[in-house]
């Protein structure tokens, strides 16, 4: 009888309304261990998972576009001293990373390990013009014999370099500059690049995550070390983090992410910067820090990257890292486009650079639950350093030690439309869907509760009211 009164209807309403509101918040902790739960089986690196899938082949068609500093006044440069004027040239771009890994084992310890082939293929239509364009640009074998023969032998060289009718500078074609030419001086292959098809990077060891998720494509160990040997310090020499295509799920945007890098021979961290939507997945974007080419005197951690005081300074130089201790000795420094955050000496000793953080900062768009990067822009410029000699004509008339910039480099992917659809519906779709009906539980519950509850009183005053009267 006491439910077919208005205030047992209400009463009735009102616990409806908590019972869904419950169920909403009860869907919360539940339904955030089902999708963990979901996350952690298919992330760990072995055969069925969605993982292993993504990691054996790149999924993503991965390029690299090249922009040539071309010197414009060489003449002036070896005859008067003057500072070199360059201008870009490019882009020039290759599809790379399209190979499997190759020679993957899995071992007891959780790991497995795989070699990386690398290749580059030449894409015209993304070109502004053929591989066999010229540009003028430094010598490649002569500014590499300039550091490798002590100047107590460079008379010497001075006589290797008339004989074979060598210069500071060279008018070659971009498929030789990038992959490799016989030198006339050296009678050797040399190139930015050489040898490159059919070469591999690593081995690489990396842990599966199978024991422990937090781990998951965590570098354990590369070329069969665990930690480097070209920096001859324990810091430096370490290896850090993933080689950047993935990362541990559950990412927290308040740390910095961690990865390991062949191309410039050490590990580096990337920072949060903001949360950006592509394709409709939202993703963190990961930007390299200016503290990681910073010089020795506003980063103390830096100081084992400096090898030589001689061309940086005594080491006060940003923004350059000398590689050479993982190049055969080849004075090769590796820096930013444009030396993004260099040094002012670096921009007054080479004239026509325009250093952008939008075009040459390096990032990494990551998707924070799975730890899958699905858009990065990795950007590296290749430079060589050459300096005066009191017995090398093309070099009498050098003032300084010179950092030039002979090319960089944009290696960069993004997930396609399909990809960006699959990744919604097995993904971001049910997570949205489950969260939409944790709100719609919780909300509608909650106002149920409310709205009946309020009913249910203002009943009651009234029907007291009545009966007082």
């Amino acid at each position: 009888m006491c439910c077919c009164n208005k205030e047992c209807g209400f009463i009735f309403g009102a616990v409806v309304g908590a019972v869904l509101a419950v169920l909403g918040g009860i869907l919360i902790p539940l339904g955030n261990g089902i999708i963990e739960d979901t996350v952690k089986k298919e992330a760990v690196i072995e055969p069925g998972t969605t993982a292993y899938d993504n990691w054996v082949t790149t999924g993503a068609t991965v390029y690299r576009q090249f922009w040539f500093l071309e010197v414009k006044n060489p003449i002036e440069v070896i005859q008067y001293g003057a500072k070199p004027v360059v201008l870009e040239k490019g882009p020039y771009t290759y599809r790379t990373r399209f190979l499997p890994k190759e020679n993957i084992t899995f071992n007891p310890n959780q790991t497995v390990s795989y070699l990386l082939p690398v290749g580059a293929i030449f894409e015209p239509s993304m070109s502004v013009g053929p591989e066999d364009d010229k540009v003028t640009s430094l010598n490649l074998a002569v500014a590499g014999a300039y550091s490798l023969i002590p100047a107590l032998f460079h008379a010497v060289l001075e006589t290797m370099i008339k004989r074979s009718n060598s210069s500071l500078f060279q008018h070659r074609t971009v498929k030789d500059m990038l992959w490799g030419y016989t030198d006339p001086m050296l009678k050797d292959t040399v190139g930015v690049f050489a040898p490159y098809n059919g070469t591999y990077d690593g081995p690489y060891t990396v842990f599966n995550g199978k024991d422990d998720i937090s781990k998951v494509g965590v570098i354990d160990r590369w070329q069969g070390n665990t930690s480097l040997s070209f920096w001859d310090d324990k810091y430096c020499d370490m290896i850090n983090g993933t080689d950047a295509a993935s990362f541990p799920p559950f990412v927290n945007k308040k740390e910095p992410i961690f990865f390991y890098s062949s191309d410039i021979c050490r590990s580096v961290s990337a920072s949060f910067w903001k949360s950006l939507n592509l394709k409709g997945i939202e993703v963190y974007r990961y930007n390299l820090q200016e503290s990681t080419m910073a010089s020795p005197t506003v980063n103390p951690n830096n100081r084992c990257f400096c090898r030589n005081p001689k061309t940086t300074k005594n080491c006060t130089m940003a923004g350059v890292l000398d590689i050479s201790s993982c190049q055969e000795g080849k004075p090769i420094y590796i820096s930013m486009p444009h030396f993004l955050y260099g040094s002012p000496d670096l921009h007054q000793s080479v004239l026509g650079l325009s250093p952008s953080e939008e075009h040459h900062n390096t990032f990494l768009d990551v998707e924070p639950t799975t730890g899958f990067t699905l858009r990065f822009a990795k950007r590296i410029q290749i430079n060589m350093v050459y300096g005066p000699s009191k017995q090398i004509t093309v070099l009498k008339k050098i003032k300084d030690y010179t950092i030039f910039p002979i090319v960089w480099l944009n290696e960069t992917a993004t997930l396609d439309d399909e990809t960006a659809d699959m990744f919604k519906e097995e993904l971001t779709s049910r997570i949205q869907m489950l969260e939409t009906l944790q709100q719609v539980l919780l909300g509608v519950g909650l106002a149920l509760f409310v709205l009946n509850l309020i009913s249910y009183c203002v009943v009651r005053t009234n029907r007291n009211k009545r009966n007082m009267v």
